[in-house]
């Protein structure tokens, strides 16, 4: 992991969180190792993670809220910071969080 310097919220932890950010669309960019039974393509052909008919990402298990495929996960996954701008973003969108 790289530190990028931003600035991270320490109360917000993943452990304790309702896996806000595994309801978002993630565009999956160049090579990766995900599973081709997880990808899926949008209305404009390019390829993204599967959602179910609620919203939440297909490699999340909704029992223990950790991802599947957590070694082979997305870059755009692997880059949100937990507790950075984009998690505190996704956790205030959220209903759950």
């Amino acid at each position: 992991m790289f530190d990028s310097g931003e600035v991270v919220d320490p109360r917000v932890h993943c452990e304790d969180c309702q896996a806000c950010c595994c309801r978002k669309e993630v565009l999956l960019l160049g090579d990766t190792r995900v599973p081709s039974h997880f990808v899926v393509l949008d209305a404009w052909g390019a390829e993204v993670m599967e959602r179910l008919d609620d919203g939440w990402c297909i490699a999340l298990d909704r029992q223990r809220l950790q991802c599947l495929i957590y070694s082979m996960r997305p870059q755009i996954c692997r880059d949100v910071a937990m507790g950075g701008a984009e998690c505190v973003a996704a956790r205030v969108e959220s209903d759950l969080c």
